[in-house]
């Protein structure tokens, strides 16, 4: 079982040695799955603990909230997903002005080696942290002599293996820990492409789930508490769960997709996912809802997902939003998508 400390006083003192990275990991992508999977064999190799830094807020959206990056997942999924790696500890740290005013020897002394009685260092070559960005691998490397610890770096991991039509290497994503931490280092494109934050994003952005999902390593995900709306869906045959509207997880573009609802209980459903505002009506904001499909035979009231908080899936994009002259012709490609969402998610 992973240990989640959400400060670095409530790390045991008996703790250690561990070895140790920080960064954002928004996403947790493959690039993030490299670093740590290489931090977990050299702590099992060394009879050490292996421990990653994520911080929370986003350092963004501490220093600069205006252009700060919409967040791939919420902190709940960031802490699933870095928990199935096979972590030992992940130690959530609280992001602030102060903790960005800390020197790079302060910063290193107090957490990595302080609480959590670092023997190794994993780090990426372009590494940034402490205050104003000022440490680097240099930096580290000096600690690490100073305070007795062995920095490992993490090469870049080139596309071998990567179902992706782009190239891809593994980028230690937000590799530091003040607020100009880097987000991946994604380029425009081209075979030397790095699994990044940032090319999820954009992606998504794109409506291109399974891009994403390419990147992440598993379908991108959105949780939510399921609440009540305008019940459109129910009266037309196709009643949906409605996420709430501070529901965690980038919303990709408007459109269908097919993908999975997975309620509270952990049972998995194939749904066909409406993101958008259905233009069909008018007045109708913003919302992601998703329509259960190949239910079991019960009545619609039956099954009730309203007050669960259920994660939504998205393995694949049906179609854009279009407006249709009436509900009439709307249901009908409603159908359509049903049996497209089906098709699709019976072969995954």
């Amino acid at each position: 079982m992973v240990h989640i400390w959400n400060d670095p006083s409530e790390v045991p003192a008996d703790f250690g040695p561990s070895v140790v990275t920080f960064g954002n990991f928004d996403g947790v992508h493959r690039g993030h799955q490299q670093v740590l999977s290489q931090l977990i064999r050299t702590a099992r190799l060394n009879h050490a603990r292996a421990v990653a830094i994520t911080f929370d807020p986003h350092p963004a959206q501490v220093h600069r909230p205006e252009s700060a990056p919409e967040l791939i997942m919420g902190l709940e999924d960031k802490l699933v997903a870095l928990g199935e790696l096979g972590l030992d500890a992940v130690l959530v740290m609280k992001y602030s002005l102060e903790l960005a005013s800390l020197t790079p020897e302060e910063f290193v002394s107090s957490v990595l080696v302080g609480a959590l009685k670092a023997s190794h260092v994993v780090i990426g070559h372009d590494a940034r942290f402490g205050r104003g960005n000022s440490g680097d691998l240099d930096t580290m490397k000096e600690l690490g002599e100073k305070l007795g610890f062995e920095v490992q770096v993490i090469s870049e991991f080139g596309s071998e293996g990567y179902p992706l039509h782009h190239g891809v290497e593994g980028a230690h994503d937000g590799g530091a820990h003040d607020g100009g931490a880097h987000d991946g280092g994604a380029h425009d494109g081209g075979e030397d492409r790095r699994c990044s934050s940032t090319w999820v994003r954009e992606a998504l952005r794109e409506g291109d789930v399974a891009t994403a999902a390419a990147v992440l390593g598993r379908p991108h995900r959105m949780r939510g508490e399921v609440v009540h709306g305008a019940a459109r869906g129910r009266d037309l045959g196709f009643p949906t769960a409605n996420l709430s509207p501070d529901a965690t997880g980038f919303i990709p573009a408007d459109g269908i997709y097919a993908g999975w609802l997975v309620d509270q209980s952990g049972t998995r459903w194939p749904a066909a996912i409406s993101v958008g505002s259905n233009p069909t009506f008018d007045g109708v904001s913003r919302q992601v809802e998703a329509h259960v499909i190949d239910r079991p035979e019960e009545a619609v009231e039956d099954f009730d997902l309203y007050g669960q908080t259920v994660v939504v899936e998205f393995v694949a994009r049906l179609r854009g939003m279009v407006a249709y002259r009436g509900p009439e012709a709307l249901v009908e490609q409603m159908r359509l998508d049903v049996v497209q969402a089906h098709d699709i998610l019976a072969g995954s």
